[in-house]
């Protein structure tokens, strides 16, 4: 893991500070920005987006699909944890806080938002970091390619109708439209770039490396610099109540820690060996987050609770994803000594 990803927590944190501190002193800035919008998209956070999604489009090998028939209680359990399971106990757990528990600290509007952020937090699972963690609980690289590529076709077709059925489930206005381009604007225009970038590539392993090394840094400064905005625009927000940011992460970390536990009881039921059961644990707890975030300000805008919801789930998802992969590592150390 490189220093980006293990201090991921801290550049977000210090992201946050930033865009807090420009949005109380320069709010001026944000407006303008918020102004640049074609269809409900805002034109500089897309190519901010844009900037973080392709670097990891171009990792995916999709020869790999020619391997789905391999081991296929592994794949079965990522596609039921990922589109069976976690969008929906998502959904429900966003529904019980923010309806029941913490009704008396948010109002409904900011209710409905929080939730629906929530919501496209779990219906995105995770693409890139994955592979970082699945290294790092020594997994099969090549079956978690192949459940990564799994799951990014299904998510072409999937993501906007099972979005879309829950926001509309717990009563969230949304333009349907709005998503589906959305989707073919973060999704599928991404990985069709990153197949062409692989093909005119001719598939050299050592060329795909070099580029995504080189290009790493914008995907760094896209993230970086999206954070900055959101949290510019909703800096108001933040300094009058901020512990809104808090009431966000409980129920992020319940849903994180309840899905991965669900996956380790589905492996342990399905008999799955070390290195096919951890990535799968870990793919189906982690999210991605960037597509959550362009969705989020697609439908709801720059200042929404949704895109500050799915924010704040970049901020809780690496600390709770070492702590899952350290856990991991201590149960197999734990099974080679017995």
């Amino acid at each position: 893991m490189g220093v980006f990803e293990r201090f991921l927590t801290l550049w977000v944190g210090l992201a946050i500070l930033v865009g807090i501190t420009l949005g109380q002193y320069s709010p001026d800035l944000f407006k303008a920005i918020a102004q640049l919008e074609v269809s409900h998209i805002n034109l500089p956070v897309a190519v901010l987006i844009w900037l973080m999604i392709y670097p990891m489009m171009i990792q995916i090998d999709w020869s790999a699909i020619k391997d789905v028939g391999k081991k296929p209680k592994g794949l079965f359990m990522t596609i039921v944890i990922n589109w069976l399971i976690k969008p929906f106990t998502m959904a429900c757990i966003g529904w019980i806080f923010f309806r029941l528990l913490f009704a008396d600290f948010v109002n409904e509007q900011s209710a409905q938002e929080y939730i629906a952020g929530m919501i496209l937090l779990g219906v995105a699972p995770c693409t890139a970091m994955v592979f970082v963690w699945s290294q790092l609980v020594k997994g099969d690289p090549n079956y978690t390619l192949v459940q990564v590529s799994v799951n990014d076709l299904i998510m072409i077709i999937a993501y906007a109708p099972i979005a879309g059925f829950l926001l509309g489930v717990s009563d969230i206005a949304i333009p349907l439209d709005t998503l589906f381009f959305s989707v073919i604007l973060y999704v599928v225009f991404p990985l069709l770039m990153g197949y062409l970038t692989r093909v005119y590539l001719r598939k050299n392993n050592q060329a795909i490396a070099r580029l995504s090394r080189h290009l790493k840094p914008f995907s760094i400064i896209g993230l970086l610099l999206t954070v900055v905005l959101l949290f510019g625009f909703q800096a108001e927000t933040i300094i009058n109540q901020p512990f809104v940011i808090i009431l966000i992460a409980i129920p992020l970390l319940v849903q994180t820690y309840g899905i991965f536990f669900i996956g380790q009881l589905m492996a342990k039921w399905l008999k799955l060996p070390h290195q096919v059961a951890a990535p799968a644990c870990l793919i189906g707890t982690s999210n991605f987050f960037e597509l959550a975030v362009a969705v989020a300000i697609s439908l709801f805008g720059l200042e929404s609770g949704a895109a500050l919801a799915t924010v704040v789930g970049v901020l809780v998802e690496v600390p709770v994803m070492l702590s899952l992969v350290a856990w991991i590592n201590y149960q197999q150390k734990i099974n080679n000594v017995g």
